[in-house]
């Protein structure tokens, strides 16, 4: 490689990290990009959860994110966040811009995925600990117009709950009163640090959008994904250009809840041909 080209390679990185700069100031943690940084602070899950669970005095003793959780046939999802407080209850918390990925369907397979992979082999099924799968929505998926919905199991003939310790939870974002929840919901939705409510997620959220520790590392991960975007069409057979590398990027950062002007502004492409990608990769799935 030539001095010229490492000189091109280092201005064109230059000016990809300015453009996450900008993008950065955008994303709220209903970005799933930016969610998982935020809930990697212990206390940022604990307050969620809290105001959820509407339990001042729940703790989390720890928390997993984004793992690769497998049946017994193999198939695997990646649950956005996993955590388990000190009474041992366990929570699936996720965060989902796409109505689709907050099926009924997927919720209960998101609950069997936890359960198959809470117990270690010679523990009684009595052992299973309480659990909540719990999706944040961008919309009211279950359209009731409630702020948040507890699902749980029946005995239909007794109308009693069959108490087997497995709960679904949807939280509609949507919703933004002055009730704790709805300010929650806000800060969800907030991109900017001092017109959050909590102090613990604006804390967070300034951490990673004005400290330059964060602020790095938010670039560095977004260019990762642009990255696996020119690799991706690298294993497809594709021809490496610098147009590949944008259409793959922008379906990786619409997979990841951003939107598609953002992407636009990062990918230097116009909103509609973003769209356009983003349309021809769903009707794929």
């Amino acid at each position: 490689m030539t001095k010229d080209n490492v000189i091109t390679q280092d201005k064109e990185l230059e000016e990809r990290y300015e453009r996450y700069r900008g993008i950065l100031k955008e994303l709220t943690i209903m970005s799933d990009i930016f969610m998982r940084n935020v809930l990697k602070k212990r206390e940022c899950i604990e307050y969620i959860l809290q105001v959820i669970m509407n339990k001042k005095d729940l703790r989390v003793t720890d928390q997993i994110i984004q793992k690769d959780y497998k049946n017994l046939q193999g198939r695997s999802a990646i649950l956005d966040c996993v955590a388990r407080d000190s009474v041992g209850r366990q929570y699936n918390v996720e965060i989902q811009q796409d109505n689709e990925g907050a099926s009924p369907k997927r919720a209960r397979y998101h609950s069997g995925l936890m359960d198959m992979n809470t117990l270690n082999q010679g523990q009684d099924f009595d052992e299973l600990p309480e659990s909540y799968v719990i999706f944040i929505t961008r919309d009211d998926v279950l359209g009731y117009k409630l702020p948040i919905y507890h699902i749980v199991r029946k005995i239909v003939e007794a109308d009693e709950n069959f108490a087997d310790g497995s709960n679904i939870i949807y939280v509609n974002s949507r919703n933004r009163d002055e009730t704790e929840l709805g300010r929650l919901m806000h800060d969800l939705r907030c991109s900017r640090a001092e017109e959050m409510y909590n102090r613990i997620l604006a804390e967070r959220v300034h951490e990673l959008k004005e400290a330059q520790e964060g602020v790095d590392h938010m670039c560095r991960e977004m260019e990762q994904l642009y990255n696996d975007g020119i690799e991706m069409g690298e294993k497809r057979g594709e021809k490496r250009g610098e147009l590949k590398a944008k259409k793959e990027m922008a379906v990786s950062l619409a997979a990841e809840g951003m939107k598609a002007e953002q992407i636009a502004r990062l990918t230097k492409v116009s909103v509609g041909e973003v769209q356009k990608w983003i349309n021809e990769r769903l009707s794929l799935v």
